[in-house]
Parts: structure tokens; C-alpha cells; sequence
């Protein structure tokens, strides 16, 4: 087999396959696979967004590319922006989100996605954006989950003429429509022709501004020239003889799964036997005291928890946090070539960059991006983000993975990670196996426990909701293995997750 993918829709991970099949390595299916998913899961991702890469060569360190979104270099007086409210339906809960033009950040995945082929790829950028252009072109069937998202969020996507246009006549219609995008289709043609040089110092990136400037938003031509892909030496950590990978600071996902790793460093969970009242307890426990520290660093009880999170708060301090929706992809080539690529676009704002097909991103609309209220975003820095691909090895395993889910995804990472290293679970069974997450004095389980451990998490943690059913709440771990021979891997079915391999 020449390589594997694990991702959140078949089209996403098909394109990565066909890069296996031209000859490409890991980096060119992923890339790939990124543009994929700007087309087949538009609300999750965009060529509007960022993320970030955690890539390792053959015989290589792991180096993290960070292109996620950047704040404007200059914030427009507040009655001048255009931004305000709208209600989500989750069906159960209702969630208000905030767009248009005023939250738009700077956008990197072009930039990250050129920048990551020149540095990486070995097949021709124009052979890497074929699949994309095509699904843009032909049309993409939604499926369910994705007309699921779309539901959620609907108003965002009839929030203006534009948007109404593009999707209100095929991708809003719900599961089984054909959705066609010909004008990203042709930019994504213009990109594989011209790289990003049309988004940040030419026609694209002239058209962003001058929008910018007529509808209330921030973003200016300087924004975009200097916008830069940072490359970040990722955060290590030796787990069960594992080496472990994420990523860094000033992003905090990463730091904050350092962290919960540290606290099971000393404990024996195989011993314990998954599911058990000590692992879920235990586990339930170190969620807690993550949490705590992610708020305030007040853990002080261990020198080395107390020095991680002393760097984590150092770190992230001035970096606006983001923990909006995302998606993941993993890759793995028979060269062993790893990437775990992990992906936003917010919401969407509700504005198509004009005559493009891109739905803009709605960054600066977080509500954890302003703690001291709206529209009081520092300017020109790199957004910090939840999301933390990463990557684990020994002697004769190579892991990617990473997830989507807000906050829940570095719960859903650690679970994951631990279910295979301590548990010896195969990465379709780590990947499936129930989850609890554990936020503002609530736990959430998924089911599949035996109930007596649940009757003592309840003792010991009042608020626990048992779900009837496994959700996308739990984040999306999509997977993949390799041991020098054989593939193995799975996508995280809770957020329309698939494996292929070439």
C-alpha cells in the first residue's frame, strides 16, 4: 500500500487517495484532502480560514505550520463594523454566534496550503487541486451530517444576497441535493495557476479590502501582504514510550493535553481496565484539574504541572483563544510520512469574498477572543486555537491524529491516544469506544459504560449528563496507523469520518 487517510466526508479522503495513487507522499494528500473539504464540508472549513499542520518527514523532526487567522493591524471605531447576532439551533440548545463583515480575521489556509506545498509537496500544485475543482464544479451530493450543520447554522448561510444564492438553492434544501460552487471551483483553478500571490498581494487581495472597507469590516491590503505562515517547533512529551508531538503555544490544546498526559504518567490504567470506576474517575478527575488550571494555574500541588502550566499561561497571554468548529484530517505515506492537519472557518460570517465562491470566517466574533467585550481584539496577532494535531511513535508505530470539537477535542485526542497505548485498543476500536468530557462542572458521557462506574461518577461529579446516543459533541478523532508494514486507522463516525487507504 502506498499510503492512508483518515477524514470527515469520502471526498475529502478520496482526493487524498488519488495523490497516493499519482505518485504523491503524505503532504500532497493532505493538501489535497484540505482543499477537498473547503468544497464538501464548507460550514467546518474554507479557503476563507486557517489551521495548522503538524508534519514530520521520513528521518525528520516534526515541525508545526501554523496558518491559522491573524487580528487586524488596525480595529475600526465599533458603530463603523458591521456585526451582530444570530441563534443556532442545535435542537435541544440554542447558541448565539456573531457575524458579519466586522468578524472577519485575517485568512491563512491559502497562504498555509502554498507554503506547506513548497516546502513538502512533490506533485504539481495544479495535479493537487484537481479533485477540488472537480467537486466544486460537478457538485458534491450533502450528506447528512453535513445538511445536520448546515441546519444548525442556517441563518448564516441566508444572511446575505450572496449566500442566499449560493446555497439556499441546493446546499440548504437538506441531505441528497447536489451542491455545485463553479466560482470556488474557478479559484481554486486561479490558486493552482498563480499560488497565493492573488489572495495577498494581487486582484483577490484588492477585492477583500475594498469589501472590507465598504461593509464595516477591518481587514486592509496591509493585513494581507503581511500576513506570514509561522513555523513552530512542536511540544514533545514521552508517554508509555511514546514520543508525543502537538501543538505548541501560543495555541493551548496542545499544552492543555501536555498536561492531562503528565498527570497520567505515574498511573497504572492498563491495570485499571477501561471503563472501570478508577479509569473514568481517574480520568473525570485530571479533566477537572485541566480545566482548573487552564483558567487560573492555580495547580501547584506538582512541580511539573505547576511549570507547564506557568509556560502555558506565559505563552497564550495576549493571544486571543478561538474554539469554534473544525475539522481533521491524517495522513500517513509508506515512507513514513506523517501530517495531521486540523482546520476552521469559525461559523462563516455570512459574506462570500465576491465572484469567489469563499465564505469569509467569522474569527473575531468569539466570544473567548474577547473576554473584556466585542470589538476589543488586540491588534495584529496570531489567533490561539484549541486545535492540536498530533502525532505519536515508538520503535514500531507511527500515529496521526487530532480532532474537531471546540473544547472537546483535546479531551477527545487524549481519550483516543490513551485508549491506544494503555489499552492496546486497535485504532478502530480507540476511535469508537465511548467518551466523557468534563467542562464548567459538568460531565458529559457518552453511553457504553457499565453502570456501576457511572453510579460512582455521579457521586462524585453531581451534574453528569448520560447521552443516549454517541455525537459529534465528543469531537471527531480521525485516525490513522502505521507499523512499518501495514496500515490501520478509522474515521471518527461521530463527525462522518472515513479511513481509505492507495
Amino acid at each position: 500500500m502506498k499510503g492512508a487517510i483518515a477524514a470527515g466526508h469520502p471526498k475529502t479522503a478520496e482526493a487524498g487517495v488519488r495523490m497516493y495513487e499519482a505518485g504523491g507522499n503524505a503532504f500532497d494528500a493532505v493538501l489535497a484532502a484540505l482543499a477537498a473539504a473547503c468544497v464538501v464540508e464548507p460550514v467546518l472549513t474554507s479557503l476563507g480560514g486557517g489551521g495548522f499542520l503538524l508534519a514530520r518527514q521520513q528521518d525528520h523532526h516534526p515541525l508545526l505550520f501554523d496558518f491559522f487567522v491573524q487580528t487586524p493591524r488596525q480595529r475600526r471605531d465599533e458603530k463603523d463594523t458591521e456585526f451582530y447576532p444570530i441563534i443556532a439551533d442545535f435542537g435541544t440548545v440554542q447558541q448565539e454566534f456573531h457575524i458579519g463583515s466586522g468578524t472577519i480575521a485575517t485568512p491563512g489556509t491559502v497562504r498555509g496550503l502554498v507554503s506547506i506545498h513548497h516546502r513538502l509537496g512533490s506533485l504539481p500544485l495544479r495535479e493537487i487541486l484537481a479533485p477540488a475543482v472537480e467537486y466544486a464544479r460537478d457538485g458534491v451530493e450533502v450528506n447528512a451530517l453535513q445538511a445536520y450543520i448546515f441546519s444548525v447554522v442556517e441563518p448564516i448561510y441566508r444572511a446575505t444576497a450572496a449566500a442566499e444564492a449560493l446555497y439556499g438553492s441546493e446546499a440548504l434544501r437538506g441531505a441528497g441535493s447536489l451542491f455545485h460552487q463553479p466560482a470556488l471551483a474557478d479559484t481554486l483553478e486561479w490558486i493552482a495557476a498563480e499560488g497565493d500571490a492573488p489572495l495577498y498581494r494581487g486582484e483577490l487581495g484588492e477585492r477583500l479590502a475594498r469589501f472590507c472597507a465598504e461593509h464595516g469590516g477591518h481587514l486592509a491590503r496591509e493585513d494581507l501582504e503581511n500576513y506570514r505562515v509561522i513555523e513552530r517547533a512542536p511540544l514533545h512529551h514521552r508517554y508509555r514510550g511514546y514520543e508525543v508531538t502537538t501543538n505548541p503555544p501560543p495555541s493551548s490544546g496542545g499544552t492543555l493535553i501536555n498536561f492531562a498526559l503528565a498527570a497520567l504518567d505515574r498511573q497504572p490504567l492498563s491495570d485499571m481496565g477501561f471503563g472501570s470506576t478508577g479509569h473514568l474517575e481517574l480520568l473525570a478527575g485530571i479533566m477537572a484539574q485541566t480545566n482548573l488550571a487552564r483558567q487560573d494555574g492555580m495547580l501547584r500541588r506538582n512541580e511539573r504541572h505547576h511549570e507547564l502550566m506557568e509556560q502555558y499561561l506565559a505563552s497564550v497571554r495576549g493571544h486571543p483563544v478561538n474554539n469554534r468548529g473544525t475539522t481533521h484530517i491524517s495522513a500517513i505515506d509508506r515512507h513514513g510520512n506523517s501530517a495531521a492537519m486540523t482546520l476552521s472557518n469559525g461559523e462563516g460570517c455570512g459574506w462570500l469574498l465576491p465572484d469567489t465562491g469563499i465564505m469569509l470566517n467569522n474569527m473575531l466574533g468569539e466570544e473567548d477572543l474577547n473576554p473584556e467585550g466585542f470589538n476589543r481584539w488586540p491588534c495584529d496577532v496570531r489567533v490561539s486555537s484549541m486545535m492540536a494535531p498530533t502525532l505519536a511513535e515508538d520503535d514500531r508505530h507511527l500515529v496521526a491524529l487530532g480532532s474537531g470539537g471546540s473544547n472537546r477535542l483535546r479531551t477527545a485526542i487524549l481519550q483516543t491516544l490513551c485508549n491506544l497505548v494503555d489499552f492496546g485498543m486497535t485504532p478502530a476500536q480507540a476511535v469508537s469506544a465511548p467518551r466523557i468530557h468534563f467542562e464548567r462542572d459538568r460531565l458529559d458521557i457518552e453511553p457504553g459504560f457499565d453502570p456501576i462506574p457511572l453510579d460512582a461518577l455521579r457521586n462524585r461529579f453531581p451534574n453528569t449528563t448520560v447521552w443516549n446516543e454517541a455525537n459529534l459533541f465528543f469531537g471527531g478523532t480521525h485516525t490513522v496507523c502505521w507499523d512499518g508494514r501495514h496500515f490501520s486507522g478509522a474515521g471518527d463516525t461521530r463527525r462522518g469520518g472515513v479511513f481509505e487507504t492507495a
